[in-house]
């Protein structure tokens, strides 16, 4: 054990100095190499490929890459080699020109290119030259007839494509900076960097695959594809291509032209005419005819930091110009968008920013209405109601609106009548457009149905009457949508209202007669009533009912037990809530497999809404719990008459009575 933290401290210490992500990477695949021999490197190779990773402390740990397994490869570091007979890579390459230096890389090809296009003489000579060369695989993925085009313009050309993969001076990758463009030596058309943070390093989207090999005259950087160079900025690549025509045409309703003309580092997702044939017309035509909708969708397929495809090894948040944030990721070889693999073709290169085209349009909550957000979550069954309660048209139009979205799992397998589900299904549809962090305890909400609904607010959650939420907020193009855990239940009448209409409480209902509370129970508040069901009468002994139905302060004193001040529904429970009665000491509230218990007593029937309080139906009496002792203070072991529920009937009447002079709280303690 200690030999695994010294193990991870000294990773740190040495990752902490490291001058540059890549040298970050390459220091902690060194560490976790070195057992191999002196300058070894732990490299993770994707199983089935080619592809190699110096490796970091994530990747190491879930071997894997682009979702896809990866296998420990040991090799030389970079500027060692090995000698036979000796473990790791205990020498240091010769240090030679660069023409020699490309053989002792592995770029042969480059090498033997450089030699045809009359390039070995410079590259021999005196000089400080850092020369991005493609590896032997680059050249060979080069399509036949640009490959014979280079080789056979009597060099020229060649020796041309070869000059722009050079800069006249040298380049460690710790110069190599995030965003940075140098001369090349081919008519000074710049080459442009990225230093991603997780060590990648590429240059025009060509990842740095063995990096730091330096020469006499220079340093080399094998890459992995053949650049080429750029004189266009993005819009006018997009602007040239008759595939991304309606997007062309969406850019410049939305004034969008000149932040892709200007200078900057972006990363655009470019649908296809393919993917806007993809939208249903009337979507379509309504965000096309509506320039803040339009604007958010355009931006919400721009990212403000460039994004080359071998940059990306695992999923991750990037904010889009919207405001938003796209996942982008990865799945073998494709790029993924929000977990999709849509990306047809990558690495489109401009002078301000990259291009990736994709066959799928992405719409952003902001440009969608309130059905559409609806349709593209998890609440299919709200959706399907709200369309057969006749609500599509409010929930399409531009009315400032909020729905109240019940999970699927929140409706019964009954069913109802048309009538129902249009009076239901209206009052989860609030006026105004609102947000969670704005609503406030206490609030009331109006709804389309002309029902009024209250927010309470809670240590552990915020709920509308019996519904509390469920997931974040999606803000839409008019409206919000609060995704809720229960079907949302409007109050029906004050508490003794909701008892007398539930047969389940016939019992309790001429009980509160004889104790004289119905008037408490019908009067304005916030109560939470605990309330006893004819089954937890049924449960006591027959004389025992009949004493207690006789003795008018004594039921009063025991139901007044079960009367909590203020207003707390289930979902407002947590662990160790605790609530004042109107009589009695504190009563403990808790969850357990998603069932509220009060004084261990289970709530069978949860969240019947009154407009002066909530009812939580129990089968058994609620009696105070024992009293705590500390097992350090105690005389001995319990008694066995101690362990178990309190059933002391005498003790519990005098402590709910003694409880009668104390001071009330105003609300539940949550």
């Amino acid at each position: 054990m200690k030999e695994c933290v010294l193990l991870l401290l000294v990773m740190w210490s040495l990752c902490a100095a490291a001058r540059s992500p890549y040298q970050a990477v390459l220091t902690h695949s060194r560490i976790r190499g070195r057992q191999q021999g002196p300058n070894v490197c732990a490299m993770q190779h994707i199983k089935g490929t080619d592809k190699k990773y110096f490796t970091n402390c994530k990747q190491w740990y879930h071997r894997k890459i682009c979702n896809k397994p990866t296998v420990i490869t040991y090799e030389c570091c970079p500027g060692y080699e090995k000698i036979p007979g000796e473990r790791g890579c205990p020498a240091a390459l010769p240090l030679v020109n660069i023409y020699n230096t490309l053989g002792a890389v592995g770029a042969t090809t480059t090498q033997m290119y450089s030699e045809r296009a009359d390039l070995r003489e410079e590259i021999q000579g005196p000089g400080s030259f850092t020369f991005f060369a493609p590896s032997n695989e680059a050249w060979a993925a080069l399509p036949m007839e640009i490959l014979d085009a280079l080789v056979s313009n009597v060099n020229i050309e060649l020796l041309n494509a070869l000059h722009y993969h050079m800069v006249n001076r040298r380049l460690t990758s710790e110069e190599l900076k995030h965003g940075s463009s140098f001369s090349s030596m081919y008519q000074d058309f710049h080459v442009h960097l990225n230093h991603y943070s997780n060590g990648i390093v590429t240059v025009n989207c060509a990842r740095l695959i063995k990096a730091d090999q330096h020469a006499t005259n220079g340093i080399v950087h094998v890459v992995d594809r053949v650049i080429t160079a750029i004189t266009n900025n993005v819009h006018v690549l997009i602007d040239v291509d008759d595939d991304l025509e309606t997007l062309r045409t969406a850019i410049a309703a939305a004034g969008l032209t000149s932040i892709l003309e200007s200078e900057g580092q972006y990363t655009i997702f470019a649908p296809t005419n393919e993917a806007f044939e993809k939208i249903p017309p009337e979507t379509l035509n309504r965000i096309l005819g509506d320039p803040v909708s339009l604007r958010d969708l355009l931006n919400y397929h721009i990212l403000k930091n460039m994004r080359c495809a071998e940059s990306i090894v695992s999923g991750t948040p990037m904010e889009t110009l919207q405001g938003t944030v796209l996942e982008v990721g990865c799945d073998g070889k494709d790029i993924t968008l929000n977990g999709k693999a849509i990306i047809t073709k990558k690495d489109q290169l401009g002078t301000n920013g990259v291009i990736h085209y994709i066959n799928q349009l992405l719409i952003p909550d902001s440009a969608k209405t309130l059905l559409e957000l609806t349709e593209s979550s998890n609440v299919a069954t709200a959706t399907r109601m709200f369309v057969e309660a006749g609500l599509s048209p409010q929930l399409k139009g531009s009315q400032p609106l909020t729905v109240l979205a019940p999970v699927d799992q929140a409706f019964t397998a009954g069913g109802s009548s048309m009538a129902d589900i249009s009076k239901v299904m209206s009052n989860h549809v609030v006026k105004g457009q609102l947000s969670s962090k704005s609503l406030y305890h206490n609030q009331e909400l109006q709804t389309l149905g002309d029902v009024t609904l209250r927010v309470f607010v809670y240590r552990n959650n915020l709920c509308i009457e019996n519904a509390c939420l469920a997931a974040h907020d999606r803000t839409g193009r008019y409206g919000t949508m609060l995704t809720v855990d229960k079907v949302v239940t409007p109050p029906m009448g004050t508490v003794m209202d909701v008892l007398k209409a539930d047969e389940r409480f016939s019992v309790l209902v001429g009980a509160i007669q004889t104790a004289g509370m119905t008037e408490l129970l019908n009067q304005p508040g916030a109560l939470t009533f605990f309330a006893p069901t004819n089954n937890a009468f049924d449960a006591l002994p027959q004389t025992e009912v009949s004493q207690m139905m006789r003795n008018s302060p004594q039921l009063a004193a025991t139901l007044r037990y079960h009367l909590g001040d203020g207003m707390l529904v289930s979902g407002g429970v947590g662990s160790h809530t605790r609530v004042k009665p109107l009589q009695g000491d504190m009563l403990e509230l808790g969850v357990k497999n998603y069932t509220v218990f009060v004084n261990r007593v289970a709530v069978a029937h949860a969240d019947l809404m009154a407009t002066n309080g909530v009812v939580h139906g129990v089968d058994s009496m609620v009696k105070p719990l024992p009293p705590k002792v500390d097992p350090e203070q105690a005389d001995g072991p319990a008694r066995q008459s101690d362990v178990g529920s309190f059933r002391n009937d005498a003790l519990f009447l005098k402590v709910v009575q003694s409880g009668s002079s104390r001071t009330m709280s105003s609300r539940p303690d949550v």
